[in-house]
């Protein structure tokens, strides 16, 4: 053998490997799109799903999943809450003392304002108000005879 032909059968061997390589590709590049086109086919109707009959199964299959999911998560869900609350009550008595000095000094200061608010809403309503308590009497005096 000579380095001519040395080369010819280097490059129809490569030629060789490019082709198989290619159709590799490309039968991988089929099997993908072939895969999603299996996922968009197993889409969900919902119009036969729901109105094709056993609509009332379905709720009760979905219902059933539901309940099973949080009775799985039912003793986690229950510590969460008790460490909630217990935080929660820690937090309190440990600023207990700020929080009443707080709401004292908060109601002291809107004291005034609730005063004219009152004052301004019985004005203009005086007289809404007025008749709803003669109703209230009146119902009053015919429940007790």
């Amino acid at each position: 053998m000579d380095l001519k032909e040395l080369k010819k059968i280097r490059e129809e061997k490569l030629l060789e490997h490019k082709r198989k390589k290619r159709a590799y590709y490309l039968k991988s590049k089929m099997q993908k799109k072939q895969a999603t086109v299996a996922k968009k086919v197993q889409s969900i109707d919902y119009e036969v799903e729901l109105f094709g009959g056993n609509f009332a199964d379905k709720l009760k299959e979905i219902a059933k999943k539901q309940k099973l999911h949080v009775q799985s998560r039912e003793e986690i869900i229950k510590n969460k809450i008790d460490e909630y609350k217990n935080k929660k009550q820690k937090y309190y008595n440990q600023n207990k003392e700020t929080r009443l000095e707080y709401d004292k000094e908060y109601r002291d200061k809107q004291k005034e304002k609730l005063r004219e608010y009152r004052k301004e809403y019985y004005r203009k309503n005086k007289e809404k108000i007025l008749e709803q308590q003669k109703q209230n009497r009146l119902k009053n005096k015919m429940e007790n005879k």
